[in-house]
């Protein structure tokens, strides 16, 4: 299977739990890849068959900016239900890093592997 992907995608937002954490916000980095076959849009030359990663990207952006979870574990969830239901993508690897969260770490994060991954036919 093909993959579309974005790259160190930085998106402010109120995430953590301690009380100091629910008061800023922080930049998390957001590297995704998703399943998409990409044959359609390549004969086509046309976006409506295409995987439109602008509009994942500011779907994606609204939605992480305007949440206030806790955990990045949760918002990694909620990122995969929003590609999953919204977006038809049939797999995904999301990490979703928070720099700076771990002294004498460059970052930490979660690295979840959702869907099915389609063969090439």
């Amino acid at each position: 299977m093909d993959i579309v992907y974005i790259r160190d995608f930085k998106i402010d937002t109120v995430i953590g739990m301690f009380q100091w954490e629910r008061r800023i916000q922080q930049t998390l980095s957001l590297d995704l890849e998703m399943a998409w076959d990409i044959r359609p849009a390549a004969a086509s030359d046309a976006i409506v068959d295409a995987l439109d990663y602008r509009a994942v990207s500011e779907r994606l952006k609204a939605h992480v900016s305007s949440a206030h979870f806790q955990l990045v574990e949760t918002l990694a969830e909620s990122i995969w239900g929003i590609l999953r239901d919204e977006f038809h993508v049939p797999w995904l690897r999301l990490r979703v890093s928070k720099p700076g969260a771990v002294r004498g770490a460059f970052d930490v994060g979660v690295l979840i592997e959702r869907g099915t991954r389609p063969a090439m036919a």
